[in-house]
């Protein structure tokens, strides 16, 4: 498995002086991830839960809808210049009577750590439907509870802390209690890792969680969020104008700037308890 973090020389200067010191950073390496053989995409990952990260994405794209339709997961022949397997390529075989990936699917050229639906083959397959509708989750959260929630997701960010330059995403119970935290230089792909975890653990669809993002809500994030059938997403940075209109036509309760003991409510409020 290749490396989560990186140690590289750097050059610090400061109001106190002029140094030369190893600093820590995130792992930044490419994923190919195939379908019974075949190239399906290459994102942008830090290496660690790629199992995870395939099943999460796969959902998110409305391919499976649990872990019962992937027959198994294994890592290709990838190796570097000296021999070694990089674990860069992984493939995944569907369960008999799975159909494979529509064609607007695939990824013409490779995602970014910083887009979550880069090169799609087909526009109309930018925006998905899902299978478990998050309008029918009763899900409910009392807002103190929510307030806490991002100190929380910030104590278990231990790669964060020694690089600052990770995403993170967790998702968390009605009482605040969080399940599971992933981290990645993509935000993207630590929701399908955390989303990939639920498929693993036969907890899709996930009515009973809601997601917490480190960052800014967008378009993509509500949409894998939907498809997993969750009904509330809470983001600590802004979310964007589509986010806003996706979350509400899904029948989703989308959080912003949730900081500290402010929040803003976006839509269905309903959901959160005052």
């Amino acid at each position: 498995m290749g490396r989560v973090t990186v140690r590289r020389p750097v050059r610090r200067i400061s109001a106190t002086g002029d140094r030369r010191r190893p600093d820590a950073l995130a792992a930044e390496e490419p994923l190919e991830l195939r379908v019974g053989g075949r190239a399906l995409a290459v994102t942008m990952r830090t290496p660690g839960h790629d199992v995870e990260l395939a099943h999460g994405f796969l959902l998110s794209e409305g391919v499976i809808g649990g872990r019962e339709d992937i027959a198994v997961a294994r890592y290709c022949d990838g190796v570097d210049d000296q021999g070694r397997n990089t674990y860069n390529v992984l493939d995944i075989a569907l369960a008999d009577g799975v159909p494979p990936p529509d064609t607007g699917v695939e990824r013409n050229f490779y995602t970014t750590s910083s887009c979550g639906v880069c090169g799609k083959a087909a526009l109309d397959a930018v925006k998905l439907r899902t299978r478990f509708s998050p309008a029918e989750a009763a899900f409910a959260v009392k807002s103190e509870t929510l307030s806490a929630l991002p100190d929380a997701l910030r104590a278990r960010q231990k790669v964060f802390a020694s690089t600052g330059g990770l995403h993170a995403a967790a998702l968390f119970t009605p009482d605040g209690e969080i399940d599971v935290v992933r981290e990645d230089v993509g935000r993207h792909n630590a929701v399908d890792k955390v989303l990939g975890w639920a498929v693993l653990e036969g907890r899709i669809p996930a009515p009973g969680h809601g997601l917490l993002v480190s960052g800014r809500a967008s378009f993509e994030l509500v949409q894998k969020a939907a498809m997993a059938g969750i009904g509330l997403l809470a983001a600590v940075s802004a979310p964007s104008s589509l986010a806003v209109e996706l979350a509400e036509e899904n029948g989703m309760t989308l959080v912003g700037f949730l900081r500290g003991d402010s929040m803003n409510l976006y839509t269905g409020d309903h959901r959160i308890l005052t």
